[in-house]
């Protein structure tokens, strides 16, 4: 059985994300995992060259309507809510209406993008109150943004550090993808369980959504996702090797502008080797609010 001991998944599917401005973008990319061993494959996009982020939530709507799907995506589910962990504060340290659930963060972000299409988040940037918290393109540097980092981005770091989410700009800047993913968040808030946040999983919805880190999966592989490393088909099998996986014909070749397929294949592999054990499904109190990297190990609850 896997899953968090109620229910087995029948797909397990890894998304890697994009929270660039447009409607197709390059670096979308989708691999779905059966249960057993194979290998994951390759989700073209319904139309055309690239997936949007509109067809990759179609899609989730599409396969989990018959099928029990836990599916990971390559976003900050949500933001962090202490400096230390004696010190509260909320998402946005000094903000008078700072949400305290993530839900709440959700509804916040949708709101301040209402006028953006195709779920980009950017337009938070642009609030008064809220846009001086992030660092964000044409050299807009926060007078408010700090180096946080939510407490699975501090227990990943023994592996692989994370960029602080509020960061928006460079290639590490985790923050643009994160907004338009809170966006897919909000709209699926109904209709899927939204790991940690929704507490027990029930037989309910057969939706599950869960956040994931590829670039952590493949250092605990052993590879080091720099300078295309990770798009090596020799390095792709080796990690496929590790999360128990059968590899990929020595023909593949990752697509994607940052290798982004060999992320989300390796993702659908990792997601579906941690599923399988009861100890990754547990987080300690703070990811109720902070969310978790799933497959980061972490202390006791």
């Amino acid at each position: 059985m896997t899953g968090p001991g109620l229910f087995e998944f029948d797909a397990f599917v890894g998304i890697d994300w994009s929270g660039a401005k447009g409607e197709f973008q390059a670096g979308l990319s989708v691999f779905t995992a059966a249960e057993g061993t194979a290998a994951p494959i390759r989700i073209e996009p319904p139309s055309g060259r690239y997936w949007s982020r509109q067809a990759i939530k179609n899609y989730l709507g599409e396969l989990s309507s018959e099928n029990r799907v836990l599916a990971g995506i390559d976003f900050a589910f949500a933001y962090p809510v202490t400096d230390e962990a004696d010190q509260p504060c909320g998402s946005y340290p000094g903000y008078t209406n700072a949400p305290y659930h993530a839900a709440d963060l959700w509804a916040l972000i949708e709101q301040k993008n209402q006028n953006q299409p195709h779920y980009y988040g950017g337009g938070i940037w642009d609030d008064e109150m809220l846009g001086p918290y992030y660092n964000a393109p044409s050299g807009r540097r926060g007078y408010l943004f700090s180096s946080r980092r939510r407490l699975t981005e501090q227990v990943a770091r023994v592996v692989k550090s994370p960029s602080p989410t509020f960061n928006c700009v460079g290639p590490a800047g985790v923050g643009t993808g994160s907004l338009a993913g809170m966006r897919l968040l909000h709209a699926l808030f109904d209709k899927a369980h939204i790991w940690p946040f929704s507490g027990m999983f029930t037989g309910l919805r057969s939706l599950h959504l869960v956040e994931i880190f590829p670039s952590y999966y493949f250092s605990l592989a052993g590879i080091q996702a720099v300078k295309g490393a990770h798009g090596k088909v020799e390095n792709i099998n080796k990690a496929l090797h590790f999360f128990e996986s059968e590899p990929v014909s020595n023909s593949f070749n990752a697509a994607g502008p940052d290798y982004d397929e060999a992320d989300a294949l390796i993702s659908a592999a990792a997601l579906r080797f941690f599923a399988r054990k009861a100890d990754f499904w547990q987080t300690p109190k703070q990811a109720s609010r902070e969310g978790w990297i799933f497959g980061v190990r972490s202390a006791k609850p």
